[in-house]
């Protein structure tokens, strides 16, 4: 069969069978065995841009498997008591064992990603805390208000904003979860997820510290530099 056009021809061998699906082609030979899914062929216009972002992003991907998460679990201490001493054990509510509470091996409910020993809640808070502490530092120095002021002080759009930092953050972080993708799937250099652990750790205590000393003090820290 031909297909005829003012300026080109397409031929397709007659061996195949096209059968329309959705605006697109799937192909059957005559045994009846699909060759494939066809999308409609579309024309880019970025020049390229997008396939060299792509191409940066691939080389971040750290795949984790199965086997790795489970030779981990063996090997590593950690795994193998919690921080209290309790024993990871399956199906239960908490500690559970890493196999299960990660997201590329485990449930990716929003309740497991949330869950205590879940992926989401140090993640998330860590990257709150890291930006919340850089926000008090730059606004402490232009304003001289305490982290208390900036958020509660009429006028002030502090806590607006803090609101919608957080759900910004929240559903960036939880998206590649969702999708199988914890932090430790992604590294580039010195970006690597334990560095992002540590770094968010320090920030939470240092978050912290500033807002129980400047509630008793009732000065800004930054400002007192």
């Amino acid at each position: 069969m031909a297909l005829a056009t003012s300026s080109s021809i397409a031929v397709i061998p007659s061996s195949l069978s096209k059968t329309p699906l959705g605006g697109a082609s799937a192909y059957k030979s005559r045994s009846g065995r699909s060759l494939g899914f066809l999308p409609p062929v579309r024309a880019s216009s970025d020049n390229g841009r997008g396939d060299g972002i792509s191409s940066v992003l691939d080389q971040t991907k750290k795949e984790i498997t199965r086997e790795d998460v489970l030779k981990n679990q063996a090997e590593n201490e950690s795994e193998k008591r919690s921080v209290f001493g309790a024993v990871p054990s399956s199906g239960a509510l908490w500690p559970r064992p890493e196999i299960e509470r990660r997201p590329e091996t485990g449930d990716r409910s929003f309740a497991s990603l949330m869950a205590f020993d879940g992926a989401g809640p140090e993640t998330i808070n860590g990257r709150l805390a890291m930006v919340g502490i850089l926000w008090a530092f730059a606004v402490e120095r232009m304003t001289g208000q305490t982290v208390a002021e900036q958020l509660y002080t009429p006028g002030n759009f502090g806590l607006f904003n803090f609101l919608a930092v957080a759900q910004l953050f929240a559903y960036a972080s939880l998206v590649p979860m969702f999708k199988g993708e914890s932090p430790d799937s992604r590294s580039l250099g010195p970006f690597r997820a334990m560095a992002e652990r540590w770094n968010g750790r320090t920030a939470m205590l240092g978050f912290l510290a500033l807002v129980l000393t400047e509630f008793f003090t009732k000065t800004p820290v930054f400002n007192m530099m």
